[in-house]
Parts: C-alpha cells; sequence; structure tokens
C-alpha cells in the first residue's frame, strides 16, 4: 500500500496521512532509551528538545527512533521518499509490510534502516470523510514500525501498514504496523526479527470522533 501525494494538487488517496506528537511522546522517547541503555546521546536530547503539540503530515520533519551505533537513537528525519511522477512531484509515505522487504524503494530500508515512528494518535477518516483518532487503549506512545533511506536533503522515512484490526476495520482496511516497547527495540536492532514483526497483528486501539479528538488535545 505505497501511499503517494500530488504535492501540487495537494489531493490524495492514502492512509496513516497524519499523526500527532505532544510532550508525552517525548517523555515515552526518553523513557524508552533510558530503559535500554541508561541515559540520553547528547544529539537525542536534542532531539527530544525539539518536541512540540503538533500534527504530523507528509513532507514535515518529525522525531524517529532508530540505530545509532548498536544503540538507540531519536533523530528528526523527513517523512516520505519523494518520487518523480509523469504528472509531477509526488511522495511516498507509507510501504505495504506484504511487500516493502522485495520493493526496490524499500527494500534496503528494511534490511539496514530500521526506524521506529512515536505518536500519540494518529488519524484516519473513513469514506465518508469522517475524521478518527486512533491510540492506545492503556495509554503511552504508539510506535510505528518504519525504513528511511538517504536523499540529497538528508533521511527520510515512511510508515509501514498492515491489514486492518478489528478497531480499524470499521474506517480502513489498512492501519499502521503498531509495536509494542519491546517489538519497537527489536525491529530498530535485531534484524532476525523483521519477518516476524512484519506478520504481526496490531493491538487493538482506542477509537475516537474528531469531537472526542478535540476534548483529548
Amino acid at each position: 500500500y505505497n501511499n503517494l501525494r500530488n504535492t501540487k494538487s495537494g489531493k490524495a488517496k492514502y492512509m496513516c496521512g497524519r499523526y500527532y506528537i505532544d510532550d508525552d511522546t517525548a517523555k515515552e522517547i526518553e523513557k524508552l532509551v533510558r530503559e535500554i541503555q541508561g541515559e540520553l546521546s547528547r544529539e537525542t536530547a536534542a532531539a527530544l528538545q525539539r518536541i512540540q503539540k503538533t500534527d504530523v503530515r507528509p513532507a514535515a520533519e518529525a522525531p524517529v527512533l532508530l540505530a545509532a551505533g548498536g544503540r538507540i537513537g531519536c533523530a528528526w528525519l523527513r517523512w516520505g521518499f519523494p518520487l518523480q511522477q509523469d504528472s509531477g512531484k509526488g511522495l511516498v509515505f507509507n510501504a505495504r509490510c506484504e511487500s516493502a522487504a522485495e520493493k526496490p524503494l524499500f527494500r534496503e530500508g528494511i534490511r539496514h534502516r530500521r526506524t521506529v515512528i512515536p505518536a500519540s494518535a494518529f488519524y484516519e477518516w473513513d469514506s465518508r470523510k469522517e475524521k478518527f483518532s486512533f491510540r492506545r487503549e492503556q495509554g503511552g506512545a504508539l510506535f510505528m514500525a518504519g525504513c528511511c533511506r538517504p536523499y540529497q536533503d538528508g533521511e527520510h522515512f515512511v510508515i509501514l501498514t498492515t491489514a486492518a484490526n478489528g478497531s480499524m476495520e470499521p474506517v480502513h482496511d489498512r492501519m499502521p504496523l503498531i509495536l509494542s516497547r519491546e517489538e519497537a527495540v527489536g525491529w530498530i536492532l535485531d534484524g532476525s526479527r523483521t519477518e516476524q514483526l512484519l506478520q504481526k497483528v496490531p493491538a487493538p486501539l482506542e477509537r475516537g470522533t474528531d469531537y472526542e479528538q478535540l476534548r483529548f488535545f
């Protein structure tokens, strides 16, 4: 499910095209990194200080967890792989779990540049263009699996999508590949777990309407 946005028209047919980060996202990132390695690198601490309450859209920079010298670090990468299309410039910002490992655009990222994209919630619109927010039922950050690749202006990332679970199906037939905290660490650092995690069914999520989402945030 490779999603393409036409950056000239602004029109898109996609899923997981927007998500939300805030101070709690930063706290969850810091907690995970400290639990794994006890301290924050200077680069990770600086990346966390940049996090503010905001919606993240394709083409924007966002905080991402990735391997850094055999450890886990946080850095700001740009969301979406730029493509040249016959109709103009575009961005691919999702990749299907089922086929990403074989696709030339994503293959090296899945093998060697796996990332985790933290969020407090993500948004989706149904066929009637009604907006819903999705978050963990028990609270805490969502850890979305992804991968990245280098471009002239730095690293860019995409979010991996999988078949919708029961909480997502009423709204859309795809969803981000959501990992637990332990799985997020394994996804980044342990290549032997990649195939298994690509087949994971995400845990149920709490679904809220646009009105409820406004009360939340």
